[in-house]
């Protein structure tokens, strides 16, 4: 089923069932918490900290909370809204991307980890150059990273708005500034040790979050059964569509090379993930780490998946896209907490911080990275700033983090245009990096393509 979007839509939100003093209670604990975890991290390395310390933390972090931290910093608001809103609308078959994670992760443990993690290098595309000796490569490689997450951000800012905007009569473009500026001062006064353990937070937050929407939706509906049920009868399960077509939405080929080309595009390749297994101690824990955030991803994704079918099963007689009740498909969910939750006060708030919880890792994540990929690409080797002492070169490391934040706030304001936030994040991240992907995989696994010898 495809779902219109009505022509003249509301608000999009219940007039009757609003944020509680308990919701905003603990939503702002939520904001206070990261701001706290950014201040100390700062008061603990001030005057101590080198730009290769602002970015990998010494490469002596705990496994554990580096763990949380790469499924937090990979996994934002984007999969908390727009998995359930794929399943309810498309059904189950997108599912089917589970299945390419394995051999994704496979790609990452034993090819693309051992070659980076090994060379110490702080900025991914160091490799181009160094693979095939071309410093305008490098660059062009470097530009299409900073283009995409730039646009990254910007998804990933608006994302939640839409939650928000949903409980609150706070409009999506104050929720954008509030979070955006939030997010900006811990990545730019704490560095990736303060990203890190914020992510801890904000991804049991995202675990607590989708659990409690299944747990209480389910017991309403009669449990998991009924869930099912609803769900079969309305031609949502679906998981083996062997169909080859290219213009069908989601096929079990299309999902499955779709999950090996998350796994590798958004871990192995990925800037952000790169900087948290160069932070811990060695190759072995940084490979543990890897099947660590698969197992978690599994987890998470199929909470999400099931939250989907369970938002079905809940409007399948009264959809509230299709009668005018929501503005757009990925509020379907904030607007299933609202209408379920709050006659348990805290719960809608427990649930708005989640999903602020994914989209603050995610952005403090890109932040850190776009700041590294300019400090390590563009200024570092400039006679200007190769010059600058330590503190001073920290500083402008912290000015660039400062920048990337406060321009997703720019680039979250136009996100809103373009459609549904899954189809579009991946449709651009598609266009943009697999290209440049193809580019990394060569160099490693194709030994006889190198450098272009001028005649």
């Amino acid at each position: 089923m495809t779902t219109p979007e009505p022509e003249e839509a509301p608000l999009g939100v219940l007039e009757e069932s609003r944020f509680t003093a308990v919701d905003y209670t603990l939503f702002s604990l939520m904001l206070l918490v990261s701001v706290g975890i950014g201040v100390y991290s700062a008061i603990r390395s001030r005057g101590r900290e080198s730009t290769h310390d602002f970015l990998v933390g010494k490469g002596s972090m705990s496994a554990l909370p580096v763990a949380l931290s790469l499924l937090g910093g990979v996994i934002s608001a984007i999969s908390m809204l727009g998995n359930p809103t794929e399943v309810y609308l498309y059904g189950t078959q997108i599912a089917g991307n589970l299945v390419g994670l394995v051999p994704g992760c496979i790609v990452i443990h034993q090819l693309i980890l051992p070659i980076f993690y090994n060379l110490k290098i702080i900025s991914l595309t160091q490799y181009i150059e160094m693979r095939y000796k071309s410093r305008p490569l490098r660059l062009l490689a470097t530009v299409c990273n900073l283009i995409n997450k730039f646009f990254y951000m910007g998804i990933c800012l608006y994302a939640p708005s839409l939650a928000l905007s949903t409980v609150t009569n706070l409009s999506t473009l104050a929720s954008m500034i509030i979070m955006g500026s939030i997010c900006t001062f811990y990545i730019t006064v704490g560095g990736v040790r303060a990203v890190v353990y914020t992510d801890v937070m904000q991804t049991l937050l995202m675990f607590c979050g989708v659990i409690i929407v299944v747990a209480v939706c389910c017991s309403d509906l009669g449990g998991i059964g009924n869930v099912w049920a609803a769900a079969d009868d309305g031609a949502r399960l679906e998981f083996f569509n062997m169909n080859t077509s290219p213009f069908i939405r989601h096929t079990f080929w299309s999902t499955s090379v779709l999950g090996v080309y998350f796994m590798i595009n958004k871990v192995g390749l990925y800037q952000p993930c790169y900087q948290r297994f160069a932070s811990v101690g060695s190759l072995k824990v940084a490979q543990r780490l890897v099947i660590s955030f698969l197992v978690m991803l599994y987890a998470l994704w199929l909470l999400c998946y099931l939250v989907g079918l369970v938002a079905y099963a809940t409007y399948k007689d009264c959809d509230p896209i299709t009668s005018g009740r929501v503005q757009k498909p990925d509020q379907i969910l904030p607007y299933l907490v609202m209408e379920k939750l709050t006659r348990m006060p805290g719960l809608p708030g427990v649930f708005v911080a989640a999903v602020y919880g994914g989209v603050l890792s995610s952005l403090s994540s890109c932040g850190n990275s776009i700041a590294c990929l300019i400090w390590e690409d563009f200024l570092k080797h400039r006679p200007y700033f190769a010059r600058m002492s330590n503190n001073a070169a920290t500083n402008v490391v912290k000015l660039l983090s400062a920048l990337a934040g406060l321009s997703g706030i720019f680039l979250g304001i136009l996100a809103g245009k373009m459609g549904n936030i899954i189809h579009v994040t991946r449709s651009v991240s598609g266009s943009i990096m697999g290209p440049m992907q193809g580019v990394f995989l060569a160099g490693t696994c194709m030994p006889w393509v190198n450098a272009k010898v001028r005649g």
